[in-house]
C-alpha cells in the first residue's frame, strides 16, 4: 500500500451570496423602511442561529468546490491548474484548514504549511526578523528549530539589509521572498503554494521552483502547487490536477491534464482563428503543431508554426514573423525574413498566403513558449501585433537542446521558414 498523506472523500464548499434587486420603479420612503426592517430581521434572526450574516435581497447557494475525491502520495509534487473561479484556491483553504469543507471529509497525515496569499501569516508592524518566529510559530514550529534554520530563511529571501524593517514597507516582491523562505525552510510534510510566486521576479520563481523540487525529490515531501504558467506545471509536477467549475475533471499525467486544459481554453498549442488587421492586411488563422505521432510538443519532436494572412493591397517590404518568448516573458528568438530579396514576388500583390516555420527537435529547451504575432511594413508601420498562441514543451529524453528558456538569440537560420500559397 502507497504512503498516502492527503485522502479527500466527496469534498465539497458551499457558500451563500445575496443578490441586490433592481427596482426600476420609483421607490416610496415606506418601501424603503419596509426594506430595511426586513433586512434587518433577517440579519438578527441569522445571527441568533449561528449563521453568517448575508447582505442581499435574495440568497443563492454556490458550490466553490464540489464532490472532490482524490488521494496525494508522499513526496509528489502535484499541480492545480483551471480558469479562473474554478475553485482551486478554495481546494487550498480547505486542505490547509483555513475554512471548514461543507460535505465530504480530507484526511492530512503529516505538518502542513501554506503560502496561499502575499504576507499570509504576517504581522504588518512588526520586523522582518520577528516575523519568521511569528510564522514559524504559527507552523508549529518551536523557537529552537526556528532559531536553527533562520540564516538559511533569510539568505534564501535575500532581505538581509532590511531584517529589522516593519513588513509594512516591504514590497510585494518581498513579502513573497520571506513568507517562501519560512514555509520552505521550516520542513512541514506537506507545503501548499498557490499562485502568489508570480508576483516574485524570474530570478526568485527560478529559486523557488528547484526548492520545491529538492523538497520533494531529496526530503520526500509533498508540495501541491497552483499555477496558471503551464511551462512551470509540466517543469514540476508528475500529475496535475484539472478542475472545472468546482469539480475534477482529471487527475493524472501532467501531459494529459495540460492536454485537456488546452481544449478548454482553446489556444494553448492549438489553432486560433479570427481577423486581426487592418486595411493592409489581416491574419485570419495562427497554428502551432508537433511533427508527430503523437502530435505531442517534445524537445525531440520538430515543431511547425503557420501563419494565414491576407494582403488586400500591393505592399512594398511587407513583413511577418513572430517573437518567441519564454515562460518567464524572456524574448528568446525574433523569427522573421530581413532579406527581402528572398521574398516571392507575389507577397506584395494582394492575396491569400500561409508562411510556415520550422522549429528543429532538440532546439528549444523543456518549458513553456508564447507565440507573439508581428505583421507589418519594413518602415515600423505596425499591422498586428499581440501574444496569441502558448504552447509547453517536454523533454522525455533528457535531451539536450540549442534553447534554453533564459537565453536570447537572434534568428540567424535556427528556424527554417517555408512560403506557401493557399
Amino acid at each position: 500500500m502507497n504512503d498516502i498523506v492527503i485522502k479527500a472523500e466527496a469534498l465539497g464548499k458551499k457558500y451563500t451570496i445575496g443578490h441586490e434587486e433592481q427596482n426600476e420603479r420609483y421607490l416610496a420612503l415606506r418601501d424603503v423602511l419596509m426594506k430595511n426592517a426586513r433586512s434587518f430581521w433577517h440579519k438578527t434572526k441569522d445571527m441568533m442561529q449561528g449563521k453568517p450574516i448575508i447582505q442581499g435581497d435574495t440568497l443563492e447557494d454556490v458550490w466553490a468546490l464540489k464532490e472532490a475525491s482524490f488521494e496525494i502520495q508522499r513526496g509528489e509534487v502535484i499541480g492545480v491548474i483551471g480558469c479562473n473561479g474554478a475553485g482551486k484556491s478554495t481546494l487550498l483553504k480547505v486542505l490547509s484548514r483555513i475554512t471548514e469543507p461543507s460535505a465530504g471529509r480530507v484526511t492530512i497525515k503529516g505538518r502542513v504549511a501554506s503560502l496561499l496569499e502575499v504576507g499570509t501569516g504576517f504581522h504588518p508592524e512588526l520586523t522582518g526578523r520577528e516575523n519568521i518566529y511569528l510564522n514559524g510559530a504559527i507552523l508549529g514550529m518551536t523557537r529552537a528549530e526556528i532559531k536553527r534554520k533562520f540564516d538559511e530563511i533569510v539568505d534564501f529571501a535575500e532581505v538581509e539589509n532590511y531584517l529589522d524593517t516593519p513588513v509594512k514597507r516591504y514590497s510585494s516582491g518581498m513579502y513573497v521572498r520571506l513568507a517562501f523562505a519560512v514555509s520552505a525552510h521550516l520542513e512541514p510534510e506537506i507545503l501548499l503554494v498557490d499562485e502568489v510566486l508570480a508576483v516574485g521576479d524570474s530570478k526568485f520563481q527560478k529559486k523557488c521552483l528547484g526548492k520545491m523540487q529538492d523538497v520533494s525529490s531529496r526530503e520526500g515531501r509533498t508540495v501541491v502547487f497552483v499555477s496558471h504558467n503551464m511551462g512551470t506545471i509540466a517543469n514540476l509536477c508528475q500529475r496535475t490536477m484539472l478542475i472545472e467549475k468546482g469539480q475534477i475533471k482529471y487527475f493524472g499525467s501532467t501531459l494529459e491534464a495540460l492536454t485537456k486544459y488546452s481544449d478548454e481554453i482553446g489556444n494553448f498549442g492549438n489553432t486560433l482563428k479570427g481577423n486581426y488587421g487592418n486595411d493592409y492586411a489581416r491574419l485570419y488563422e495562427a497554428k502551432v503543431e508537433a511533427q508527430g505521432k503523437s502530435g505531442d510538443f517534445f524537445t525531440d519532436v520538430p515543431i511547425e508554426i503557420s501563419l494565414t494572412f491576407e494582403v488586400f493591397k500591393p505592399l512594398k517590404e511587407f513583413v511577418l514573423g513572430f517573437w518567441l518568448i519564454s515562460e518567464f516573458g524572456t524574448y528568446l528568438a525574433y523569427v522573421l525574413h530581413d532579406d527581402y530579396s528572398q521574398f516571392p514576388e507575389e507577397v506584395t500583390k494582394p492575396g491569400l498566403y500561409t508562411k510556415r516555420f520550422i522549429i528543429p527537435k532538440n532546439t528549444l529547451a523543456k518549458g513553456m513558449y508564447q507565440i507573439r504575432v508581428d505583421m507589418g511594413l519594413h518602415n515600423f508601420k505596425g499591422i498586428y501585433q499581440d501574444c496569441i498562441l502558448s504552447f509547453s514543451v517536454l523533454n522525455r529524453n533528457n535531451i539536450g537542446c540549442r534553447f534554453d528558456v533564459g537565453s536570447s538569440i537572434r534568428f540567424s537560420g535556427l528556424f527554417r521558414p517555408d512560403w506557401a500559397v493557399k
